[in-house]
């Protein structure tokens, strides 16, 4: 069978597949007209996170180019999507977890596309055999959707004696049996899962997609702080915005370990939205201005 591109026209690309027997024309979106533009509306509220938004794309392209194998009889591959997240606190791992849920449901790749989150004390028993059962129950539950297992690294911190292994051992099986629909995301800090995927042999090659979630960076801090603040209908001043911005720097060179990136943005905006309120009951009046704006001293950062 041969391919051959064969004219553009309104926004497509036509491909002519020729085979022995037989020769059909299928159009193609091109780059100007995007089958993608769902995938950037979906995470346009998103701050960075390039590589993320690409595999995503990936994915979906490979869907719909399965799909199409399918209808002119060819054999199609089903895709293997489990991810392992890394990255350090408010970086956007369960937010985005939750948003891969609605958008492989829109794609058809999930059936329910619903969203179950656990932890180890939801997978793991206290006496033999229990955690097995917890684990398969667990995966059951979010058969069609999405499970999200945020800190995973805790599952091996007993060693090898430890009931975890038994839920890890479980979860690697269903990995494998039920990837059709089912997606299984394991998230935690960067360094404890380096060690987690150490702990079964294996592990890490289950995962296709292994994503590193970044610290945000100053300039990235304050656009997620302006959406915020927009979203709830503030305004910060330029003194506000002066102040917060200096803030970070020192923050994000003072290496703070559990620095918890747009959590501790969100953090320092919806005290400053409290601690506005406080000043402008104090005051005698205000005007409409005044109650979208937040000054620096609403901000008080240490």
């Amino acid at each position: 069978m041969v391919a051959q591109v064969q004219g553009y026209k309104n926004g497509k690309i036509n491909i002519i597949l020729q085979d022995r027997s037989k020769t059909e024309t299928h159009s193609v979106q091109s780059i100007d007209s995007s089958p993608f533009k769902h995938i950037d509306h979906e995470f346009a509220s998103f701050v960075g996170m390039k590589t993320l938004k690409k595999s995503i794309k990936e994915v979906y392209a490979n869907y719909l180019i399965n799909e199409k194998r399918k209808d002119m009889g060819l054999r199609d591959s089903k895709q293997v999507l489990h991810m392992l997240f890394k990255g350090n606190p408010g970086t956007g791992k369960t937010t985005v977890a939750r948003k891969l849920a609605k958008i492989y449901y829109d794609m058809n790749i999930l059936s329910k596309g619903h969203f179950i989150e656990a932890e180890r004390a939801d997978l793991v028993g206290e006496y033999i055999g229990q955690t097995a059962q917890k684990t398969r129950a667990i995966i059951q539950k979010a058969m069609g959707g999405i499970l999200f297992i945020d800190e995973a690294y805790s599952l091996a911190r007993g060693g090898e004696k430890d009931f975890g292994k038994e839920a890890i051992d479980t979860i690697v099986k269903h990995m494998e049996d039920n990837h059709d629909d089912f997606v299984l995301i394991l998230a935690g800090y960067p360094y404890e899962m380096d060690r987690f995927l150490t702990f079964n042999p294996g592990l890490e090659s289950r995962f296709p997609f292994i994503l590193d979630f970044d610290d945000y960076e100053v300039g990235q801090l304050m656009e997620i702080a302006h959406r915020m603040a927009d979203e709830r209908e503030y305004k910060l001043s330029r003194e506000a915005e002066w102040e917060l911005r200096n803030h970070l720097f020192k923050k994000l060179n003072e290496k703070t370990r559990n620095f918890s990136n747009a959590r501790y943005v969100r953090n320092v905006i919806e005290r400053a939205i409290r601690l506005q309120a406080v000043r402008l009951l104090s005051q005698s009046s205000y005007t409409n201005k005044d109650l979208v704006l937040l000054t620096g001293s609403d901000l008080q950062l240490e």
